[in-house]
């Protein structure tokens, strides 16, 4: 009887051991596996332009499409493509998302920028005010032009002015950053504005029938880029490799989940969704390299070249030295459509 006790007693005391320690080896095996998957992680700092431009990249980190191809995506928010471009040309960070005009400034300061693809383009646009008396291109002479130099803006509205049969010395350049063009209009600052979304349509909301919008659709269209050093590339091919795929897999999930992708990036760059969703169409989110990148591309350095915007002695870069198609290539071939730089 007692022996039996003993017995039974010794079994529970043995068992009553064994579980913790099973526990202990599960836990000590899930950590050193959940370590070992953190380790295989690549890191890598992306500078991003915070606005609905950077869609893609938004949607890549939100939906963790960056981290199911292995990578540990840490992003940057800047309030520019240029500001984001000097942070990775500086070594602050990897990988930029940016516009063509810092790209051509880069090119033409001969900065080893490599090119990945083109993630987005969008119409830039215009809008005047009633009271200016401006209807259509042939009425904007002498009137006072709110733009943001040195960036697609500017490039917009030398082709708007061209269009128009006037130079720059016909009207009155106000430099402005896009946020404060509305102010301008309403204070009589400016008559017009050039810039792109959302300026135009935050713009159109706030003045309301104190403005009108022109058809300028197809006059310019800006494109929003991803851009690295050819050291960074050179080095991290497969890392870039995974970027790209993981760019790709969110475009996709985009365009399959426009709902939930506005909600996403509203959010994530603070704009109102009901403000977001009326313009959303106007984005053409798409990685690719094609005709139209090198276009737009040659477009903004023609005018650094015409306008004196570029260092002495500059000239039309060699985009084929810029952009770099193996890399895109090498995940989805048929999105590489260049016939020529």
């Amino acid at each position: 009887m007692n022996t039996r006790l003993i017995n039974h007693e010794g079994t529970l005391m043995k068992t009553s051991l064994t579980r913790p320690l099973i526990c202990i080896a599960a836990l000590t095996l899930f950590s050193v596996s959940a370590f070992s998957s953190a380790e295989e992680m690549q890191k890598v700092k992306l500078a991003q332009n915070l606005s609905p431009i950077s869609g893609v990249t938004i949607i890549a980190k939100n939906k963790n499409f960056f981290e199911k191809a292995g990578l540990d995506v840490q992003v940057v928010n800047f309030t520019s493509g240029k500001q984001a471009l000097e942070a990775t040309l500086g070594g602050g960070t990897d990988i930029a998302t940016t516009a063509e005009a810092p790209v051509t400034a880069a090119a033409m300061a001969k900065q080893p920028i490599a090119f990945i693809a083109r993630m987005e383009y969008s119409d830039l646009k215009t809008l005047a005010s009633v009271s200016s008396g401006i209807r259509t291109l042939s009425d904007i002479k002498g009137k006072r032009i709110g733009m943001t130099v040195g960036t697609g803006g500017e490039v917009y509205t030398m082709a708007l002015l061209e269009r128009a049969g006037l130079t720059k010395k016909d009207v009155s350049i106000v430099s402005l950053r896009p946020q404060d063009m509305a102010a301008g209009i309403s204070a009589n600052g400016i008559d017009m504005m050039n810039t792109w979304e959302p300026y135009i349509s935050t713009a159109k909301k706030a003045l309301g029938t104190q403005v009108r919008q022109l058809e300028t659709k197809g006059v310019y269209a800006e494109t929003f880029n991803i851009v690295t050093t050819q050291t960074y590339l050179k080095s991290n091919r497969e890392l870039m490799t995974k970027f790209v795929k993981a760019m790709i897999d969110a475009e996709k999930w985009m365009k399959d989940n426009p709902e939930e992708a506005i909600t996403i990036v509203a959010k994530t760059v603070g704009m109102n969704r009901d403000d977001l969703a009326p313009i959303w169409s106007e984005y053409n989110f798409k990685v690719v390299l094609d005709d139209m990148t090198v276009s737009v591309l040659k477009a903004h350095a023609a005018w650094r070249l015409e306008s004196g915007n570029a260092p002495t002695g500059a000239v039309m870069p060699d985009f084929s030295k810029v952009i770099f198609p193996d890399l895109l290539k090498g995940v989805a071939a048929d999105r590489v459509t260049i016939k020529s730089y």
